[in-house]
């Protein structure tokens, strides 16, 4: 897998992050992408002629792998249930597990990727939003698939709707396949590990671990090929504007920065230096060589003490 390298990625951050402010901005963007892909319900209809749409330029292009990928994964049980897990459980564990290692361990790179996962996953909102799809998984039987996560549901924890929950399909919005972001997701971590890792097993994790979910993600019948394409090229546009987002994000916060109230200074009369230089002397106690004003016969009042002779004997205590 080629290094990606962007310009400006890989700048210091301009102020340290911490933990107990990346966590809920995470949330935040996850939970605001959850309710947007539930809110980009489309038409039914629609989203099944789209999914044949699909189909039919795979078919014409020989791209359509999904239906020996699909017969494979329902006819061998001991590939289909990994599989399934596969789907149902990494897309979530390992991308977090991804962030988290490079929060603590590459500070300097963690905000760029931080950037580039949450653009490319709010662009993904958007391709659910004005193309509902429907997934190969739920088209008629005619077209020949076969729903895996249902057919092996008693071997895990999801029941008949995608990978969601017994009793929580309808959190899920089981036609928002295009673009594939288990793809996308799987490529950012693939990207991660092949940059950062340092050892052969994250370089092989890092090839391996994108490849085999673009196999998994067809096999079970939950995306085409060219979701996981377009899921691909998502990721590429969000890595092309994560450096614009960042430059976007600092400039709101010089904005606010430069609109906060500045905090209140000393008056001049506070800084003056003290000329004792902090020492103090007792009530009619002198500093070494001064001399007190003396008012001779031939001395006018108001004279410095220099008028009155550098000679002249101090007067007594």
């Amino acid at each position: 897998m080629p290094q990606t390298e962007t310009q400006g990625t890989e700048a210091h951050p301009r102020t340290r992050l911490r933990w107990w402010t990346e966590l809920p901005l995470i949330l935040l963007v996850y939970a605001c992408y959850t309710a947007g892909r539930l809110l980009a319900r489309g038409d039914v209809s629609t989203a099944v002629d789209n999914g044949l749409a699909i189909l039919r330029v795979e078919k014409l292009f020989y791209l359509n792998a999904e239906h020996p990928l699909n017969r494979l994964f329902r006819t061998q049980a001991w590939i289909g249930i990994p599989a399934d897990f596969w789907y149902a459980s990494l897309h979530y564990v390992v991308t977090p597990v991804i962030l988290v290692w490079l929060f603590r361990s590459r500070a300097v790179q963690y905000r760029a990727a931080r950037t580039w996962l949450m653009t490319s996953t709010m662009i993904g909102l958007v391709g659910f939003t004005l193309l509902p799809t429907c997934p190969p998984r739920l088209l008629a039987a005619e077209h020949g698939f076969v729903d895996t996560m249902a057919q092996y549901s008693s071997w895990g924890w999801w029941g008949a709707e995608a990978s969601a929950p017994r009793g929580m399909g309808g959190m899920t919005n089981q036609y928002a396949a295009m673009p594939s972001l288990h793809v996308g997701w799987a490529l950012w971590c693939g990207v991660m590990l092949w940059r950062h890792g340092r050892t052969p097993l994250a370089k092989t994790a890092a090839v391996v671990y994108p490849l085999v979910t673009t196999i998994v993600v067809m096999g079970t019948a939950n995306h085409y090929f060219l979701d996981a394409v377009a899921g691909a090229a998502v990721m590429g546009l969000g890595l092309l504007l994560a450096p614009v987002v960042t430059r976007r994000v600092d400039r709101i916060r010089d904005w606010r920065e430069a609109r906060a109230p500045l905090a209140p200074t000393a008056s001049p009369a506070a800084q003056a230096t003290i000329v004792s230089g902090g020492c103090q002397t007792s009530t009619g106690e002198r500093i070494p060589r001064q001399r007190e004003p003396r008012l001779d016969s031939g001395a006018e009042p108001g004279a410095s003490p220099t008028d009155a002779g550098d000679g002249a004997p101090a007067a007594a205590r």
